[in-house]
C-alpha cells in the first residue's frame, strides 16, 4: 500500500512541478530519473552504470546496473564473466552489456537533497 502511495506521490510531483514551470511533465520525470540514477550510483559506487525508469503510468521505478561482458572481471561493479552472462542470457557475447535489476532504493536525507538538487538544475 505504502509503495503504490510513493508511486503516485512521486506523480504527482512531477504534474507540479511541470505546471508551475509551465514544462512538459515527462522533462520533469526525466529529471527525476536523472536524480535516482545519482543517487544510486552514491549507493553503488560512482563507477557503476546505473540506469533508472520511471514508469509515467504507474510511477514505478526500474532500477537497473548494465555490467560489460568481459572474459576476465577487473571491476565488479562494472563486469561480468561470459560464462555468468550466459546463465542470464545464452546469445551473451564479449563486448555486449548485460542489465542486472537492482532492488528498490530507499533514499535517505542525502540522496533526497541531492535528488532534489539534481531535479532543480534540470528544470
Amino acid at each position: 500500500m505504502a509503495v503504490s502511495a510513493n508511486r503516485l506521490e512521486l506523480l504527482q510531483i512531477a504534474d507540479a512541478v511541470a505546471r508551475e514551470k509551465v514544462i512538459d511533465r515527462m522533462i520533469v520525470v526525466n529529471a527525476m530519473e536523472d536524480a535516482i540514477q545519482k543517487a544510486a550510483r552514491s549507493r553503488y559506487g560512482s563507477e557503476t552504470d546505473v540506469r533508472a525508469e520511471i514508469d509515467p503510468k504507474t510511477g514505478e521505478i526500474k532500477l537497473q546496473r548494465l555490467l560489460k561482458v568481459v572474459e576476465e572481471v577487473e571491476n565488479p561493479a562494472t563486469d561480468i564473466t561470459l560464462e555468468n552472462a550466459r546463465h542470464r542470457n545464452p546469445a551473451a557475447q564479449v563486448g555486449d552489456f548485460i542489465a542486472e535489476t537492482l532492488p528498490p532504493m530507499d533514499f535517505g536525507r542525502i540522496a533526497a537533497q541531492s535528488a532534489k538538487q539534481v531535479i532543480v538544475q534540470k528544470v
